[in-house]
C-alpha cells in the first residue's frame, strides 16, 4: 500500500490539491512520479487499472504515463488489465467522444477488460458505444462482494430501520428525508431508525443531524460502523442509496430493502442498477426525485409487505478475478476469441 498526496474535488468536480503538499500542479507531479517510482521497484507481472480509461479522465496525467512505461517494458511486461464495476455513467455531454477515447485508449494499451458482474445483469456494451470496437477480450468475473469481517455473523433480526448511504459524502438529502419520515411514522411500527451517518458525510452536515435527532427516542445515530453488511443481517428493513458496494450489502443480508438511488448531474450508474434489481424484485425503488419525508413514510410502511427474491446472479467475483490474474489465464493465446 501506498498512500499518493491526496486530491479533492469541487461541487463542480473540478481537482484540487486535498493535502499539505502545495498547489494542485505539484501534487500531480508527486503522484506521477510516486507511481512511476513504485512501478520500476516492483517490476509487476500484472498491473489492474480501476476504470480508466472509461473514466478517471482526469487522472490521465499520471495513468498515461504508467501505461506507456508498462507497453514499452519489452517482452516481460505484465499484462495490463482495466477493472470496471457492472455499469458505466452513461449520461455525458460528450459520450460519444468519450467513448471513443476509451476504446482507443483500451486497445493500445490493455490486454483485457474485466467487468465485476455477472452478464445476464449487465453487459459492457449497454453503457459503451465507441464507433472503434474494443478489440482487447471483455471479461465478466461476476460480482465481487465487500470483503466479509472476522466475526461479523450478524445475531438476530431486530425492529430496526437500518438507513445508510455508503460513505455519506451525498446522503445530507436521504437522512433529513429518514428523520422526517420517522416522525410521521412515529411508535406505530415499532421499529426504531438507525441513521449510519458515513465517515464522508460532511461535518456541517453531521452537525445538523445530530442537531435534528437530539432527543428523539425512536431515533438512534452513528457516524460510522465496522461492517454495515453485519448492521443489516441484524436489521429487519433497509433504506439507502444504490451503490455498488451497498446493492450486494444488501442482497446477502436477504432483508426488505428500499433503494433511493443518487442521481444528481449526469450520475445515472445507481438509478439504471436499482431499476434492473427492482426488475428481479429484490429491492424497492424511491425515485430520487420524490424523496421526501412523506414519500420516504409511505414507502417504508410498505416494506412491512414486501418479500425480496434472491436473485441468482454470480457473486464470485473475486475469486475469478484472482483466479484470471494470478493464474495466468490472460496471458495464453486465445483468451480474446474465448471471452467473446
Amino acid at each position: 500500500m501506498v498512500a499518493l498526496p491526496p486530491l479533492g474535488a469541487t461541487l463542480d468536480g473540478e481537482l484540487v490539491s486535498a493535502g499539505r503538499d502545495g498547489s494542485l500542479a505539484h501534487v500531480q507531479e508527486l503522484r506521477r512520479e510516486t507511481i512511476l517510482d513504485v512501478y520500476r521497484r516492483v517490476r509487476p507481472a500484472v498491473l489492474v487499472v480501476e476504470l480508466f480509461p472509461f473514466g478517471r479522465k482526469k487522472f490521465a496525467g499520471e495513468l498515461l504515463p504508467l501505461l506507456e512505461a508498462a507497453h514499452d517494458a519489452g517482452p516481460g511486461r505484465p499484462v495490463v488489465a482495466c477493472s470496471l464495476r457492472d455499469l458505466l455513467v452513461r449520461d455525458r455531454r460528450d459520450q460519444r467522444a468519450h467513448d471513443e477515447r476509451a476504446s482507443l485508449l483500451a486497445n493500445r494499451y490493455f490486454d483485457a477488460i474485466l467487468v465485476h458482474a455477472d452478464p445476464s445483469f449487465a453487459r459492457l456494451e449497454e453503457s459503451f458505444r465507441p464507433r472503434t470496437p474494443l478489440g482487447v477480450p471483455v471479461l465478466y468475473t461476476g460480482f465481487v462482494r465487500p470483503l466479509a469481517k472476522p466475526g461479523s455473523g450478524g445475531g438476530e433480526r431486530r425492529a430496526t430501520v437500518l438507513v445508510s448511504a455508503g460513505g455519506g459524502l451525498v446522503g445530507a438529502p436521504l437522512f433529513a428525508a429518514a428523520l422526517e419520515a420517522e416522525r410521521l411514522l412515529g411508535p406505530r411500527t415499532g421499529a426504531t431508525m438507525r441513521l449510519v451517518a458515513g465517515p464522508f458525510l460532511p461535518e456541517q452536515d453531521w452537525r445538523r443531524l445530530k442537531d435534528a435527532a437530539r432527543g428523539r427516542d425512536g431515533v438512534e445515530l452513528v457516524r460510522s460502523v465496522p461492517d454495515l453488511r453485519a448492521e443489516l443481517r441484524r436489521a429487519s428493513a433497509s433504506v439507502s442509496q444504490c451503490g455498488y458496494n451497498t446493492a450486494l450489502d444488501v442482497l446477502e443480508a436477504g432483508l426488505p430493502a428500499l433503494v433511493v438511488p443518487f442521481a444528481e448531474g449526469r450520475e445515472d450508474e445507481q438509478l439504471r442498477r436499482a431499476r434492473r434489481l427492482e426488475e428481479l424484485r429484490a429491492v424497492r425503488v424511491l425515485e430520487p426525485g420524490r424523496l421526501n419525508g412523506r414519500s420516504l413514510a409511505t414507502a417504508i410502511d410498505e416494506l412491512r409487505s414486501f418479500e425480496p427474491t434472491s436473485p441468482r446472479l454470480d457473486l464470485d467475483g473475486a475469486r475469478e478475478t484472482a483466479r484470471l490474474l494470478a493464474g495466468g489465464t490472460l496471458a495464453r493465446p486465445g483468451v480474446a476469441a474465448a471471452a467473446r
